[in-house]
């Protein structure tokens, strides 16, 4: 179950804003065999210079479309499996109207005990939920 937290730039329609959070839903379901409906998605929007990304010294010139993904999800995911998803999302988001020069990524790891999905508990301790991967 990741959390996918989208940050952008405010001024996108919501047509695009839904297909920005499509393509990310479906690249996790089709890199990671996730199912369609283990969806959980927070999109903000920023006014225009409050969501700043430099080029970290590659070179990189952003517009003001940039966006900012960050996926909170369990750690294990192999490196090779992660550059495929960024691989794939770039190329899904690219349908969507979101250019590779202002896409950031970035993975944030933790583990079962981490989660509680209502009431309280910890579902993937209880038992309630199978683990990823077990």
């Amino acid at each position: 179950m990741p959390l996918v937290r989208i940050d952008l730039v405010a001024g996108r329609d919501h047509k695009q804003i839904h297909a920005i959070g499509d393509a990310i839903q479906a690249t996790l379901v089709h890199v990671y065999g996730l199912p369609e409906r283990d969806r959980f998605q927070i999109v903000t929007e920023h006014a225009p210079g409050m969501l700043v990304a430099l080029d970290v010294g590659l070179g990189i010139e952003r517009s003001e479309l940039l966006v900012i993904i960050q996926i909170f999800t369990q750690a294990g995911r192999t490196d090779e499996a992660k550059q495929r998803f960024f691989s794939a999302l770039a190329h899904n988001l690219e349908a969507a109207g979101v250019a590779g020069s202002d896409l950031v990524i970035g993975f944030v790891e933790n583990s079962p005990a981490d989660w509680s999905f209502g009431f309280g508990r910890a579902q993937y301790l209880t038992g309630e939920l199978e683990r990823p991967g077990s």
